[in-house]
Order: C-alpha cells, then sequence, then structure tokens
C-alpha cells in the first residue's frame, strides 16, 4: 500500500492500484470475498494503511492498456529502474475520461514487460499539469522496496515552485489535508485530513512573484499545491487554488499551467544501496517566466 493511499477506502485504494478495472468491477469482488485486506474479507468502506495487502483471487490483473510509442525523456535508468521526466501535460496513467495518451501507455512501449507490474512500475505520481521526475521500476521486487521506502520518508522530493507573494525565507507547512467539503474534485486544508508536511525555502523574490525550492516529508495529493495556498502564496498559473488574490497579478498570463516542477530526486537504491541523485532541468515555460522577471527587475 503506498503512502499517497492509507487512509483511503479499500475500493478506492484498489481501484487507484488496479487502474486498468473499474471501481464498480473492484466492489463486486470485495462483495464476493475475491478481493481481500491482509488475506481477511473486509468490507468496501474499510480503510487501508501503509504496509496492507490487497489481494485478488484468480483474476487476470496483468494491463491491457495499449502500448502507445510516446517519446519519454529518460534521465536515469538501469536493470531495476527508471526515472522519467515527465513533460506538463502528460497524464501519468489511464483514468476516467483518458483512455489511452499517458505515461504508462508510453512505458507499456518502452518496456513491454511493465504489463506485468501494477500500474506499470510507477511508484508515485504527478498531477497532469506538474513537470518532472517520477520514479519507475522494472520488477515487483523493486517497486515494493520503493514504496516502501516512499512509507519511511526516506526518498527525498524537491520542487521548484514558482509563487504569487513574498514567503518568508523558509519555513514548513503541517497542514492535514483531505477533499474539498464543498468542490470535491479539489483538496483543501482540513480538520480531520491527512498529515501532511511541506518544507520550504525562498530562493528569490521579485515584486510579485518568487522562487521557491519546495521538500515534501509526506506524499497528498495536490500537497505543495494546497499548502502554498494554505500559506496565502498560491503558486502562479494554478486555477485551481490561486484564488481571486492571484488573479490580478499580470505575471499569471505568462503561463498557461501551475508552475511547479519535481526537481530532484534523493534515494538509496533498493538492490545496489547506492544513493541516487537526479536532477530534471527547470522547463522552458518556467525558465521563460523567471527570465521575464530577471528582465523587468533589471528594467
Amino acid at each position: 500500500m503506498t503512502p499517497e493511499l492509507s487512509g483511503e477506502r479499500l475500493d478506492v485504494a484498489a481501484t487507484a492500484l488496479l487502474s486498468q478495472f473499474s471501481r464498480a468491477l473492484v466492489q463486486r469482488w470485495i462483495d464476493a470475498d475475491e478481493l481481500t485486506l491482509n488475506e481477511r474479507p473486509v468490507r468496501a468502506k474499510s480503510k487501508v494503511r501503509v504496509g496492507d495487502l490487497i489481494a485478488v483471487k484468480a483474476k487476470k490483473l496483468t494491463l491491457d492498456h495499449e502500448p502507445e510509442a510516446i517519446p519519454l525523456q529518460v534521465e536515469w535508468e538501469d536493470e531495476e529502474l527508471l526515472i522519467v521526466n515527465k513533460p506538463a501535460g502528460l497524464v501519468v496513467h489511464p483514468g476516467a475520461g483518458q483512455a489511452s495518451g499517458t505515461l504508462m501507455n508510453g512505458l507499456l512501449h518502452y518496456i513491454p514487460e511493465a504489463s506485468q507490474l501494477p500500474r506499470a512500475g510507477i511508484v508515485h505520481r504527478l498531477d497532469k499539469d506538474t513537470s518532472g521526475l517520477l520514479i519507475v521500476a522494472k520488477t515487483v521486487q523493486t517497486q515494493l522496496a520503493l514504496i516502501r521506502k516512499l512509507a519511511k520518508r526516506v526518498i527525498k522530493r524537491e520542487y521548484r515552485a514558482l509563487v504569487i507573494g513574498r514567503p518568508a525565507p523558509h519555513g514548513t507547512v503541517e497542514a492535514t489535508i483531505g477533499r474539498h467539503p464543498v468542490h470535491r474534485t479539489k483538496m483543501a486544508v482540513v480538520d480531520g485530513g491527512r498529515f501532511a508536511v511541506t518544507h520550504f525555502e525562498r530562493l528569490h523574490a521579485w515584486e510579485r512573484i518568487s522562487l521557491l525550492a519546495c521538500r515534501l516529508e509526506t506524499g497528498r495529493t495536490h500537497q505543495i499545491r494546497v499548502h502554498m495556498q494554505h500559506l496565502g502564496h498560491p503558486i502562479l498559473g494554478d486555477t485551481t487554488y490561486m484564488g481571486t488574490r492571484a488573479v490580478k497579478a499580470s505575471e499569471t498570463s505568462w503561463i498557461d499551467r501551475q508552475a511547479l516542477h519535481a526537481r530532484r530526486l534523493t534515494f538509496d537504491h533498493p538492490v545496489t544501496n547506492k544513493t541516487i541523485v537526479v536532477e530534471a532541468a527547470m522547463p522552458d515555460d518556467m525558465s521563460s517566466v523567471i527570465d521575464r522577471l530577471r528582465v523587468s527587475e533589471s528594467s
């Protein structure tokens, strides 16, 4: 069980892990005691935790999605895993309304054996319009080992973010995250949400925009985006979380997605134990915004 899914209902978590199957089908397996939690039949609303074992009896769980020759920018690779630099706009895996053209489809073409792995070996996710580094395992053993490392918070994930305003030089946001009480497609800081911690450092500040380095201690859905909004400094271009105050900044027209980039991954290789450090250069659209800010600063 991945840390991102800890605290979710069993049917929700199982559907996320077995994304090639519908939630309705997963619920039928649970009702028929064919999908178990820690080797016991339970109800669909049972909550899952990191380390739990979800098992399906006698089902074909290999991926049926079509391989597609989608260009992948591979930053690091060996026999056990690879690290991909995902561009903004690329969905990580198929889901409702997006059956093809995803990173998963590209991985199935690049590594045909990935069809035998849950989520084609994808270890963690990025939002569609967030760019940057993702770890993909090539074997079940490596995938499980990397998921355990995520749960233990020993995989360091650092991001770059352009935010509205001028935050403190450095700080930590510790605020629980859950579904927005009204807008169910959004996340929010809510009482009773899941524990979430984001550390940040201000690298540079212009008149209305700042560049931050953000480090995840946990990995909740939309975590940095929600925490920056909660701090009062939403991410530039994030139409979901900016709010009316941020829209007044003229710089919001300079980029057509949230200015958030998974910049660096640091972890010990699950087989060799060697420390792996991979960095992805700033994408062109964020670099262009920074260049424009520097010009405006010097003029």
